[in-house]
């Protein structure tokens, strides 16, 4: 039986410094370093993970809203302005940012160029 999702992943050819990116610029928590994956943690227990590769990654065809295909990580925000601002300092690249019904959301890339969301929900 499914009993939750134990973590999601992206893989990184900059450890390093994407353990710096994700700790500083979103705030999450290591909780486990290794050279073959690294996790973080959320406040909120949801745990995000990246896994060292040493090869290109390849990344899906998107557009503002995100990658046309495969998965996309959306992280609860309770202030996206500040999130942005500490996202930018620490090198994100900014694809969009949207004030929809259901949310403002910023679309952003990280060090690697996967494609994340922020999203501070309105329901």
């Amino acid at each position: 039986m499914i009993t939750g999702i134990q973590d999601v992943y992206y893989n990184t050819v900059k450890p390093l410094e994407a353990k710096r990116f994700y700790t500083e610029a979103l705030g999450l928590k290591l909780i486990y370093d290794t050279m073959h994956f690294i996790v973080f943690q959320c406040s909120d227990g949801a745990r995000f993970a990246l896994h060292p590769a040493d090869h290109e990654i390849v990344h899906p065809v998107g557009d503002s809203h995100g990658p046309h295909g495969g998965a996309l990580v959306t992280f609860k925000s309770d202030n996206v302005a500040e999130d942005r601002k500490r996202l930018e300092q620490h090198g994100a690249k900014i694809l969009s940012e949207n004030d929809a019904p259901w949310g403002h959301m910023l679309v952003f890339q990280d060090l690697d160029g996967n494609t994340l969301k922020l999203m501070r929900p309105k329901h």
